[in-house]
């Protein structure tokens, strides 16, 4: 054998190789997934069923910072009464960020 033979066997990557490559990569996806992705999901589920549960009279809060007594529910849509004067304001259910009214399970 000649010597570039020799030096081209030498540098071509084994199976090991790519795996050992690979290892960080697959470590950052997990990481993600368990300390990013996974809280976010359990996150979203604890709102949306908060939001499914707004009943008339809780005190919410929306994400603009609006605090307010829920006077209905709809499907999509909440009317709050804010303020002493009683203004409605109609949102969106998604807008409720937080419902401090405390219900007994």
């Amino acid at each position: 054998m000649n010597l570039s033979a020799v030096m081209a066997a030498s540098q071509s990557p084994s199976g090991m190789d790519m795996v050992i490559t690979f290892i960080p990569l697959v470590l950052i996806i997990v990481f993600f997934y368990f300390f990013i992705i996974r809280p976010q999901r359990k996150q979203d589920k604890k709102d949306a069923q908060m939001r499914n549960e707004l009943e008339i009279g809780d005190e919410v809060v929306t994400n603009g910072g609006i605090v307010g007594i829920v006077f209905s529910v709809k499907d999509d849509t909440v009317v709050i009464e804010t303020g002493s004067d009683r203004a409605k304001i109609r949102v969106m259910k998604w807008a409720i960020a937080k419902n401090l009214t405390v219900h007994d399970e």
